[in-house]
């Protein structure tokens, strides 16, 4: 993890280098595929002012990089954690209708979920993507994932974040995905132990899918709601990839979009987030990609046949059963981390 974020700043450090007379770029740190580029594109047409994406794999990289007062980053799509964390740490912008409006189409049981520092974004939730034609008995468990089916031996993508690598056997253990408790988190090592044989990578399945050393190898992944429609443009092949929530529960998570407090260009900044956030943009944005908005305004715009998919909008049954990430403790994050790193032992 380490070296992989030194060699991605210094990648932002030279495409963020200035240009002589070039004209305005605002900064968005986003996940790859996480924004329909006719939206950016509009804004530009607009206003003049280019939109430069820098892409994160995992959250923990997406938050040591907005850490670091030197990122030049103008906004970032954060988690909601993440919001109220860096929020309260003075690193985000506090958000209102005054300075965002579009603020005015969100819920408060939504805002109120990014803390005050950051608009609703994007919502879904955490399952297991697989191919369709290599998987031929459709996942409903998380212990189709945990404990494959033999042929998936080095077929298995994982997730080495501190948060996400955890939801599927604490979710199986059926315990909260947010424990800081030290038994609980050996038990989830256990399960992961067994399931390491099993895995061909631990990066992130959208980034691995790229790597032409995993790109054909990877049947089962566990996956965000929405990835199985990047998976697919991936492949070249649509609908091979298909995406489901298992029946022990899932996490049900919320992306925000944030100002970085510290941004030179902060009044643009608070203008792109609006733009984005408008009914408008929001509906356009969430139909490109396939995944629901928080919008109220925005869900009016979206066509009914979109509003009614189970795959995108989940049904209140699996809501129902879902959690919310919270904060861990250090020692938390920390015995999280280790056990990360220790699955390359049992692999």
């Amino acid at each position: 993890m380490c070296t992989r974020f030194i060699a991605f700043s210094i990648a932002i450090g030279a495409s963020l280098a200035a240009t002589p007379g070039r004209a305005e770029t605002l900064n968005l740190l986003i996940w790859e595929s996480y924004i329909d580029q006719k939206i950016l594109d509009r804004w530009t047409d607009k206003t003049g002012i280019a939109v430069h994406q820098i892409f994160y794999d995992s959250s923990d990289a997406r938050d040591e990089i907005l850490s670091d007062p030197a990122s030049n980053i103008d906004l970032a799509v954060v988690g909601e954690t993440t919001a109220d964390l860096f929020g309260k740490r003075g690193i985000l912008e506090p958000l209102t209708e005054s300075n965002a409006p579009s603020m005015k189409d969100y819920k408060p049981e939504w805002t109120s979920r990014c803390a005050g520092y950051a608009m609703p974004y994007l919502w879904g939730t955490m399952g297991i993507a697989y191919r369709s034609d290599m998987v031929k008995t459709t996942p409903a468990s998380w212990s189709d994932l945990m404990s494959p089916a033999p042929e998936l031996k080095k077929h298995v993508a994982m997730y080495d974040d501190h948060n996400e690598a955890f939801i599927a056997p604490l979710a199986l253990l059926g315990k909260s995905i947010n424990t800081n408790d030290s038994e609980t988190l050996k038990a989830a090592f256990e399960l992961m132990k067994k399931q390491a044989p099993f895995v061909l990578t631990y990066d992130y399945v959208i980034t691995a899918i790229q790597n032409p050393e995993f790109r054909d190898n990877i049947y089962m992944a566990i996956a965000y709601s929405g990835d199985q429609h990047v998976l697919n443009d991936k492949a070249g092949t649509a609908g091979v990839w298909r995406y489901v929530v298992p029946k022990e529960g899932t996490l049900s998570w919320l992306d925000c979009m944030a100002v970085n407090a510290a941004s030179p260009r902060k009044q643009l900044a608070l203008q792109l987030l609006d733009f984005i956030g408008s009914p408008e943009s929001a509906a356009s944005n969430a139909t490109a990609l396939n995944m629901p908005t928080a919008s109220d305004r925005a869900l009016d715009l979206i066509a009914a046949d979109m509003r009614s998919n189970r795959e995108i909008y989940p049904p209140a049954e699996i809501l129902a059963k879902s959690q919310y990430q919270t904060e861990l403790s250090v020692q938390s994050i920390q015995t999280r981390r280790r056990i990360i790193s220790a699955m390359a032992n049992f692999q």
